[in-house]
């Protein structure tokens, strides 16, 4: 059995400027985590942090990009674990968008966690990635890149 992390957002932006965040390897950086990042089926990526020693995580998520639906869908593999080419957290992380009035509704489905063997880290995760989305707001609110509108 296994347990997923489910989050819905709601931003005052359109799709595509939600999207950006979602698939700009720099934009990405400022509201999750440094990555090399691409928006091409089959690309392997990685997110690099400081590792975590606590929640058995070397700071490195090993990633495949597997659907692009420009706007809409975005999902990827996400691969971790207490380092020594050890993978203990072998993932889904999808994202969906739908445009609704006066903006866009995000949602993150992140599934695949075992029940049981990774709960520190699920817990994390789950405060994580909702601190983290939360960013993309600030972030979409304050920008001056000229693909937003405030």
């Amino acid at each position: 059995m296994t347990k997923s992390i489910n989050h819905t957002f709601f931003f005052t932006h359109p799709p595509r400027v939600v999207w950006e965040y979602l698939t700009n390897a720099e934009l990405m950086a400022q509201w999750l985590m440094p990555n090399d990042f691409l928006p091409l089926v089959g690309y392997d990526f990685q997110f690099k942090v400081n590792p975590v020693p606590a929640l058995e995580f070397d700071g490195i998520v090993y990633c495949k990009v597997l659907e692009v639906k420009p706007f809409t869908k975005l999902s990827y593999s996400w691969k971790c674990g207490p380092g020594n080419m050890q993978i203990t957290v072998d993932s889904l992380v999808e994202w969906t968008l739908q445009e609704k009035e006066n903006g866009t509704e995000l949602r993150l489905n992140h599934s695949g966690f075992k029940e049981g063997i990774h709960v520190p880290l699920y817990t994390a995760m789950h405060d994580g990635w909702a601190k983290n989305i939360a960013k993309i707001n600030n972030l979409l609110n304050t920008a001056t890149h000229g693909t937003a509108n405030a």
